[in-house]
């Protein structure tokens, strides 16, 4: 039994001549910033390819609570901004459902305009700690009063008078950091942001497409962002890329299984999160970027994947980790099918994730015929190169989404099929998955 009620039970067989477009669902950070930028900007932004996923909608209700309008008019999502500093007062709780980035950037957004909001959570959100972000919230003169331990419901008072501040971050967090840049848009003068190691940087490059002036450097002290505040935020037209890490399942599948030829549009390609892509074309993946453009700030490109018959092992730079931490499980599937070794180190954090993603994986391709060693921040893949992968094991998916769905695609070219025991979890990132993939030609199924 899993946590979701009855297992999934699923099966993956040799498939051949994937072929297809795959539209893969679409970039969640980008999502939720893109509501509250709208909100934030004088006239009507719009936006598709929106992920309309709870945590998204739940921050859309909040837009509108703070006095946006907020609808939905066929594929596009129509935001009438409010501009900077012209928040209302909320009538109600603020409820941001399981959320934790939805409510640190609204509460940030709010921060520095002088009303007050209370927030609240599912059970799981209000156990979450809020002080990483009321506290740098402070400084701009904001007060916070939640329960112990700075946890939800929190009723947040925004500053009468804003000062602007400047901050380092105690730990790499994208959402402090965002959170105290939304509220340095109604400070006067500079606020200042200070990374020790970069992040994510959706909100940078989305603050500087709404028109902001905002300008970053590398400095011995670290990653310097510096905003000018009180800027009016011009309307945007906005295309949400499609999330990078769903779009790893079907470009390795294409990659792996004979005779594939794979497009999967509108792929956000922020060096912070496409590490995967610029690796699989280190080891020889046919796999191109077309039709490169600008979405909100964001590189896109359309990725075109064909079967690889020729991969080769490679030493995955370390300094990649970062912007792949998600894609080593399914990396290490493509790693299976390469001739030679593919090392992987500086992946501790794999360790820490929905399940020890290196242990199941490890696990899972020894059970299907795939030498591998592995250390405590480090793996090592021996590839055995096309068509030598035996599979025929059952493997555990430990009710994670990306161990279930990376088996599924190695059982898409091993000689046997390969099950897993619970596909139920995919539902949560990816919950097209199914259909898609086997609209593109992948057998793959359900077992009774």
């Amino acid at each position: 039994m899993s946590g979701h009620g009855e297992a999934i039970p699923m099966i993956a067989r040799r498939s051949s001549g994937l072929h297809g477009e795959a539209h893969v669902p679409g970039d969640k950070s980008i999502s939720h910033r893109s509501l509250i930028l709208g909100a934030m900007a004088v006239g009507e932004t719009r936006v598709t390819g929106l992920l309309e996923g709870q945590d998204v909608l739940d921050t859309a209700s909040a837009m509108r609570a703070f006095g946006a309008d907020v609808e939905k008019r066929g594929e596009t999502w129509h935001v009438q901004g409010v501009g900077v500093g012209g928040f209302c007062e909320p009538g109600q709780v603020i409820d941001c459902g399981n959320s934790g980035t939805g409510v640190r950037l609204v509460m940030g957004a709010m921060a520095t305009t002088a009303i007050t909001a209370t927030f609240t959570g599912d059970a799981s959100l209000n156990k979450r700690p809020m002080a990483r972000v009321t506290d740098p919230l402070a400084l701009f003169g904001a007060q916070a009063h939640g329960r112990s331990g700075g946890r939800l419901p929190m009723t947040v008072i925004g500053a009468r008078d804003p000062l602007p501040v400047r901050y380092a971050t105690p730990v790499p967090s994208a959402q402090v950091k965002s959170a105290v840049l939304l509220a340095g848009l109604n400070a006067p003068g500079e606020t200042v942001v200070i990374e020790r190691e970069a992040t994510r940087d959706h909100t940078e490059r989305m603050l500087t497409g709404f028109g902001a002036v905002i300008e970053t450097q590398d400095r011995a002290e670290g990653r310097v962002i510096v905003l000018h505040g009180q800027p009016e935020l011009s309307p945007q037209t906005i295309v949400v890329p499609r999330d990078p890490s769903s779009a790893a399942f079907p470009v390795c599948a294409a990659i792996i299984t004979e005779g594939s030829d794979v497009v999967v549009p509108n792929i956000g390609l922020n060096p912070t999160r496409a590490g995967l892509f610029f690796t699989l074309r280190d080891m020889g993946a046919d796999l191109t970027f077309e039709n490169m453009r600008e979405e909100g700030g964001e590189p896109v490109a359309d990725l075109r994947a064909k079967f690889s018959p020729d991969l080769v092992g490679i030493e995955v730079p370390p300094e990649r980790a970062a912007s792949m931490i998600d894609e080593y499980p399914v990396l290490s599937v493509v790693a299976a099918f390469a001739r030679g070794t593919t090392h992987m180190p500086g992946v501790r954090e794999l360790r820490v994730k929905e399940s020890d993603r290196i242990d199941a994986m490890a696990r899972g391709l020894r059970a299907n015929g795939v030498d591998v060693d592995e250390g405590e921040d480090w793996w090592t893949v021996y590839g055995r190169g096309h068509g030598n992968v035996r599979g025929g094991a059952v493997t555990v998916s430990h009710l994670d989404h990306r161990i279930a769905m990376s088996f599924l695609v190695l059982g898409l070219a091993t000689q046997d099929p390969v099950r897993v025991d619970d596909g139920g979890p995919i539902a949560t990132s990816f919950p097209t998955f199914e259909p898609l993939m086997t609209a593109l030609g992948a057998d793959i199924a359900r077992e009774a």
